[in-house]
């Protein structure tokens, strides 16, 4: 089968090669990948893997043959998952726990941004807990995670306030739900009950003096690597009870067992028009080198999917 595996010093660092098929386990059903979505985490990691290996989260497609043991979906199910490594190939064995039939009127464009990045917000707000009436913030509000968290959290019933530094790449945040956008977080100002922190840095340690008494800041990325400060002694008296809870995705599905369940929950959205993948950029796989450079440059807003063609 063919594969998009890593490449360094290739174009993107990828390239699209022959490689095994994969072999699924008891638990795992066998997929036909339609379409895969790209994620900065696992295309940083491209130039420090090893030259072939094989990569990729995010998938949709069609289930080939079903698991051995009677779990997960049936052969020919339409589906969405996630798994650690494999998803960027023509066959990819996935645990069925991380496995979701996807509704009619999903396409499989659509249901390729969900796992990473949706289910990322989605936990962040789990752990966040009810927000109806409460002013939650999100940075780095106009890549995936970020335009998936102003959404569900407006769908909560919260205020939203989205941080985008680029008035270009924020566009289409209010359609979403962002009842206000800021250019940059600065350690002064209102408080929020909840803030949803992907940047890291400095942008972090402003979130730390911007979140209120018994509130939560979640931080799932961290594309800033300074060194996150803040004055400890004054986040004590300011807000007392607030807490930062760091989300690694993989960890929270493995310890919950909900990837299925939360992949299901996400995909109903988007059949009811609730939820919208913010798709930046579709290509065919061919080209991901293109796809991938745009989205290491800041050149995509939302999500970029690559079809299998």
């Amino acid at each position: 089968m063919l594969a998009l595996t890593a490449a360094p010093g290739r174009p993107g660092n990828v390239e699209l090669r022959e490689v095994p098929e994969p072999h699924a386990r008891e638990h795992q059903a066998l997929v036909e990948v339609r379409a895969v979505s790209l994620n900065r985490g696992e295309v940083r990691r491209l130039p420090e893997m090893r030259d072939g290996e094989l990569t990729g989260w995010d998938l949709a497609g069609v289930v080939a043959r079903a698991a051995p043991d009677g779990s997960g979906p049936r052969a020919g199910t339409r589906v969405v998952g996630v798994l650690g490594a494999g998803a960027w190939a023509q066959l990819a064995a996935v645990d069925t726990e991380m496995l979701a039939a996807l509704p009619d009127g999903v396409s499989d464009e659509q249901a390729a941004t969900l796992p990473v990045a949706g289910l990322t917000a989605l936990k962040a707000l789990d752990i966040i807990g009810p927000v109806l009436g409460r002013r939650v913030l999100v940075t780095g509000a106009s890549g995936g995670v970020g335009r998936f968290a102003v959404q569900l959290a407006k769908l909560a019933g919260a205020h939203v306030s989205a941080v985008s530094a680029s008035p270009e790449r924020a566009r289409g945040l209010r359609e979403l739900g962002a009842d206000e956008i800021l250019r940059a977080l600065e350690p002064d100002g209102e408080e929020f009950h909840a803030i949803v922190e992907g940047v890291g840095g400095a942008s972090l340690g402003a979130a730390m003096q911007r979140v209120g008494a018994f509130g939560t800041v979640v931080s799932f990325a961290s594309s800033d690597p300074a060194p996150v400060q803040f004055p400890a002694r004054s986040f004590f008296a300011r807000a007392p009870g607030a807490c930062l809870r760091g989300l690694f995705l993989f960890a929270e599905l493995q310890r919950g067992r909900s990837g299925a369940r939360d992949l299901g929950r996400l995909a109903a959205l988007v059949a009811d028009a609730r939820l919208d993948c913010s798709i930046d950029h579709v290509g065919s796989w061919r080209e991901a080198a293109q796809a991938i450079d745009a989205l290491m440059a800041r050149r995509i807003a939302g999500k970029a999917v690559l079809a299998l063609d």
